[in-house]
């Protein structure tokens, strides 16, 4: 970034150099041609004034002689009858030149009175300027003189002009580089200090940056900390089930296991290795849910009808824990993944039926709330107090810890749910009082 903050600089000193050369280059020259123009017509009045034209005209056999000596270093004197002939010239021989008449400063001059025009020469890089004045006695006087064009002055200083802006660019490049190691500093400075709060920007302009990458830092940190906790109750749960397992094979392996007591070992066995199945299950379940770019096949669903055929497929399940369970409401589409809605609707089943009371009830319904379609499972069982309301989404989080053992819940399950809902965009609330039961809605 650096370096390009400063080839960035370097190439606009080096273009505004160019620019103001160039413009500089035209500025001058063009006060250059007006001097040059002003100085002209200033010889050529004061040549007027001296009156030798006017004596050399009126004594033609004496024009010779009083003209011979006259001549100028600065500028070229032509003398032009007023039929175009030239009587005198200070650096030729006037019978060697041709008629002037058609030269367009002599007609102007013998139109209004004086006439001037700028000519390339045959000198190379030099341009000639002249200027013509009507005498009083009919004639013209005209004064030229060779100036240097604009591309010669360019190029006569092109070497200084190559000096100065090297120059120029090195300081620039300097400065530029100074300036650069200012600006970058306090963002130097803030990246060092990013983990502090109170650290401003010194540019207003990066807050919503810096915010931005704050907010981010902290999710990763959360995420980091939410995987490591995960980490460390996926291994604790699953050693609770293989170390009973292991145990219980340990015993039949020794022969420690009476016949009376071999029915229930097994069914232990039985038991912890079902549970380990479900927790794995879950564990699949929700890594699959946390891959968000995995491909969903999103479609129009009826909510109702689908609650209904998940009531119908539970009903065992409910009636092995003596729990009454029903579906009602009316038909509402929404758009989402049939397979994901089946699942969550499945949990919230199964986790109102294993946290019932005994001969409790379970009601599934669908109804129509501010034109959104929201699905209710109200229970009658245990509650849940106001402090572990909150916390019943997170993972491996159980109200009633030995209870979910004993049903086998893995404390997943409404994990799951929380995230199947994030993926349709859904709201989950709920309602609940201990002893009196709870009700989850979720909002499409």
């Amino acid at each position: 970034m650096k370096q390009r903050i400063n080839y960035c600089l370097a190439l606009i000193a080096l273009i505004a150099i160019i620019t103001a050369t160039i413009a500089i280059t035209f500025i001058f020259y063009g006060q250059f041609q007006n001097q040059v123009k002003k100085d002209l017509k200033q010889n050529a009045k004061l040549l007027m004034q001296t009156d030798i034209f006017q004596n050399a005209y009126t004594n033609k056999d004496d024009m010779s002689d009083l003209l011979s000596s006259f001549s100028s270093d600065t500028f070229r004197i032509t003398w032009i009858d007023s039929d175009g002939t030239v009587l005198f010239d200070d650096e030729k021989n006037a019978s060697g030149l041709s008629n002037h008449i058609d030269r367009p400063e002599i007609q102007n001059a013998f139109k209004t009175g004086e006439g001037e025009i700028a000519r390339h020469s045959d000198t190379f890089n030099m341009d000639t300027y002249y200027y013509a004045l009507l005498l009083d006695n009919g004639t013209v006087l005209r004064v030229s003189t060779e100036a240097i064009t604009i591309l010669g002055v360019f190029l006569s200083a092109l070497p200084i002009i190559v000096v100065i802006s090297i120059l120029i660019l090195l300081g620039c490049v300097f400065i530029g580089h100074l300036l650069t190691k200012q600006l970058l500093r306090p963002i130097r400075e803030m990246a060092e200090n990013l983990d502090n709060s109170h650290t401003v920007p010194t540019y207003k302009e990066l807050e919503p940056f810096v915010n931005k990458i704050r907010i981010q830092h902290e999710n990763i940190l959360a995420a980091a900390k939410m995987r490591q906790d995960f980490t460390a109750n996926v291994s604790h749960e699953l050693k609770t089930p293989i170390t009973a397992i292991s145990g219980y094979c340990e015993l039949m392996e020794n022969g420690l296991i009476t016949p009376e007591s071999e029915v229930h070992i097994i069914h232990q066995i039985h038991r912890n290795t079902d549970n380990l199945l479900s927790l794995i299950t879950d564990i699949i379940q929700l890594s699959e849910l946390d891959h968000h770019e995995l491909p969903r096949t999103f479609e129009t669903v009826d909510l109702y009808e689908t609650a209904k055929e998940c009531v119908e497929n539970q009903l065992a399940f409910a009636a092995k824990y003596h729990i009454n369970l029903s579906c009602a409401g009316v038909s509402a589409s929404i758009h989402a993944d049939k397979g994901l809605i089946r699942e969550m609707i499945d949990n919230l089943i199964q986790n109102a039926v294993k946290y019932n009371t005994e001969n409790g009830s379970v009601r599934v319904s669908v109804v129509m709330t501010d034109n959104h379609p929201t699905l209710c499972v109200k229970d009658t069982g245990i509650g849940i107090s106001p402090e572990n309301q909150e916390r019943i989404f997170e993972r491996f989080y159980r109200v009633d810890k030995s209870r979910s053992r004993e049903t086998g819940g893995t404390g997943l399950g409404l994990a799951i749910v929380k995230h199947i809902a994030q993926i349709h965009s859904a709201e989950i609330s709920l309602e609940s009082a201990i002893g009196k039961g709870t009700s989850i809605f979720v909002s499409f």
